[in-house]
């Protein structure tokens, strides 16, 4: 049986993303709403009430009235705004956040995309905290380096029109009040808000996130090695994970293989465990591709996970 897809927004970054990953699928037929109504609410309603999976690419109150356009009870959906990241009566997904993850995503008939900042942080300090490595009410602080693709069709033209003079290292989010804040303590286990400091840099895509731990102050210190066996663990247990743990290794100093843009145009995340187990400091890193493994690819992966596909179909590792 051929799946009907229509994706609300498929103009935007995320939308032409996931429409040239599921191009070419036999299994699949994409509906498309000429570009003259994609401002027609009848004409979504339509779609989106003809569609099998509508995948939402659309600012929050957008992404909120496409659902409200719904009527059938058939029409599942996969959001990839912030509207419901953290509804209850919505699956996450993060399909590598848990064993059981990629079940509740499958059997779901509503499913939030995650952010792209958030699965850096959910990856490598979800594990910590389930293992009893770090306290749930750990000061987390959290910060990396991201292109500026993740800050939508704005900022992609004003990069692109400034272009060598554009800034090569901009901090943002200084009021430490991002919208993706809420998703990331609630499903790396916190009990309270990490402080978190996103970077753009002059690049497309592609990010790195660092994790740094001050583990000294802690009733007892884990050793970096005890740090890296519990979140390969943890992704080992995890069927068709499309996250990857690098090798320990606690003589390294420098590696190119965080260099963010080292997996676009894939679906992968890979995280890196360093530590000084004397200075009873370690930090996990993530690398990853923002509009993959960050947007598109998780909505992609998502997708094949309710349609009941091989979880890599039209991915690439």
């Amino acid at each position: 049986m051929v799946a009907k897809i229509f994706i609300d927004g498929e103009a935007g970054t995320t939308g032409l993303q996931i429409r040239e990953r599921l191009a070419g699928r036999r299994d699949l037929e994409v509906l498309s709403i000429a570009p003259e109504k994609r401002k027609d609410q009848d004409e979504r309603k339509r779609l989106l009430n003809a569609a099998d999976v509508a995948i939402l690419c659309l600012p929050d109150e957008a992404a909120k009235e496409s659902v409200r356009l719904i009527e059938n009870s058939t029409t599942r959906v996969i959001d990839a705004s912030t509207a419901f990241r953290v509804d209850p009566d919505w699956a996450y997904g993060f399909a590598e956040m848990d064993k059981s993850q990629g079940e509740k995503i499958a059997n779901a008939r509503f499913v939030a995309n995650p952010g792209c900042w958030p699965q850096g942080l959910i990856a490598g300090l979800r594990p910590l905290i389930a293992a009893g490595l770090v306290p749930a009410d750990y000061p987390v602080i959290y910060h990396g380096i991201s292109g500026y693709t993740g800050g939508g069709r704005q900022m992609i033209e004003d990069y692109v029109a400034e272009g060598d003079k554009s800034s090569q290292y901009m901090p943002y989010g200084l009021t430490f009040q991002h919208k993706h804040v809420p998703e990331m303590t609630l499903f790396t286990g916190l009990k309270r808000a990490p402080l978190f400091e996103p970077v753009v840099g002059n690049f497309a895509q592609g990010m790195t996130t660092s994790l740094p731990l001050q583990l000294g102050g802690l009733a007892k210190v884990p050793a970096g090695a005890e740090i890296h066996a519990a979140i390969a663990d943890h992704f080992a247990a995890i069927p068709d994970s499309f996250v990857k743990v690098a090798p320990y290794d606690p003589s390294l100093g420098k590696t190119p293989a965080l260099d963010p843009q080292v997996h676009n145009g894939t679906n992968t995340l890979t995280l890196h465990v360093f530590a000084n187990d004397a200075r009873a400091q370690a930090a996990v890193v993530a690398v990853y591709d923002n509009l993959g493994k960050g947007a598109s690819g998780a909505a992609v992966q998502n997708l094949n996970l309710m349609l009941g596909v091989a979880a890599a179909e039209s991915l690439a590792a």
